[in-house]
């Protein structure tokens, strides 16, 4: 174990013999996102630094604590990306807060979310254990897929201290095209493409307009767009776009309106909720600002065959997260026993009770 790894262990063996809640925390850009924040702040920010990358592999090892802009400036120098796209949400977001958070962007439909380049993790548990699962190049992964259970767990089940992410070239060309129509033409042309052998990377739709990024060969990018017309934008204002989407700073995200993400089937008819709509992922997630109550949105989203996440705003004692059916409660509850048996790792931060 490093210094701080044996810090954090005796904190968290302390923490556990005194049944004292511990809130881990990297660079706190996503304290907004899930229920309460409560417990002795664990600072794992420090913590930080580039393992290994061999950009042959498409492979990096990183601590935890690493700033995500910083293992993204170091991936650019060679030619490579997060596929997933991850949202900063501020200036001193870390990769363990990506992992654990395990929000994707943009590229997340046609790319894969931040659970499937997952490879391998290091953790301390809630007895201070320090455990390893996975591998650090894809032909080596093996084991319980822990590495996964991990992404999207939000520090409930243990302190990340190491991840091994897969990485993807960057594209060699990208275009995005606009288009004029409604969101229930959107949403069929979404599909429709989709389906198709086009190199379609990230799809939004906002009031009456339907953006779409392509990305690839040269050749493939040019004959896409040749063959679905639009409007092309700059890459400037390209750019601008799909920043800020992915982190939430277009006009749409601002506001005071409870901001709800519905997931739902990309093929889902219109949510009909009162308020603004954006929609991401070829129809597949619908970002809907609306002051209904929780009962409604969650109850269409069902309807829909989706669930909502109640993701900035309104009062977080509803459930940030759609309640779980009472199996799959089991399973979180037994998991959450298994890893953290005496319930101190960021308490309620996903459910009550868990």
């Amino acid at each position: 174990m490093t210094d701080f790894e044996q810090t954090w262990a005796e904190q968290i063996r302390e923490a556990a013999a005194s049944k004292t809640p511990l809130r881990i925390r990297g660079g706190g850009s996503k304290d907004f996102y899930g229920q309460q924040l409560a417990g002795t702040v664990l600072d794992a920010k420090a913590h930080r630094g580039v393992i290994s990358h061999e950009p042959t592999e498409l492979v990096v090892k990183v601590r935890a604590g690493t700033p995500l802009a910083e293992l993204e400036a170091a991936l650019l120098a060679e030619g490579q990306m997060l596929g997933f796209e991850p949202p900063h949400f501020g200036p001193d977001a870390t990769v363990g807060g990506c992992v654990a958070a395990g929000l994707s962007g943009p590229r997340r439909a046609t790319a894969g979310a931040v659970r499937d380049f997952m490879l391998g993790v290091t953790l301390l548990d809630g007895r201070g254990n320090r455990l390893h699962f996975g591998g650090e190049v894809m032909k080596n992964v093996a084991g319980y897929d822990v590495a996964r259970l991990m992404t999207g767990s939000l520090g409930t089940l243990g302190v990340l201290l190491d991840v091994s992410i897969k990485v993807l070239p960057l594209p060699v060309a990208e275009a995005t095209l606009r288009f004029e129509m409604d969101a229930l033409e959107a949403v069929a042309q979404m599909n429709r493409w989709g389906g198709q052998p086009l190199p379609v990377s990230a799809t939004s739709w906002m009031a009456g307009v339907l953006t779409v990024r392509l990305s690839g060969a040269e050749a493939a990018v040019t004959a896409a767009c040749a063959r679905l017309g639009g409007e092309r934008l700059s890459e400037q204002a390209a750019r601008a776009h799909w920043q800020g989407l992915r982190e939430q700073s277009q006009g749409f995200f601002g506001g005071e309106a409870p901001l709800w993400r519905l997931s739902v089937p990309s093929v889902a008819e219109a949510t009909g909720l009162a308020g603004s709509q954006l929609i991401e992922w070829g129809g597949a997630q619908r970002w809907v600002r609306t002051e209904q109550d929780a009962a409604s949105v969650r109850a269409r989203a069902t309807a829909l065959g989706g669930h909502a996440t109640l993701f900035r705003g309104a009062d977080k004692s509803v459930g940030a997260f759609h309640p779980l059916p009472p199996a799959l409660r089991s399973i979180h509850q037994r998991l959450k026993h298994s890893f953290d048996p005496d319930g101190i790792l960021n308490p309620g931060r996903l459910y009550d009770g868990l």
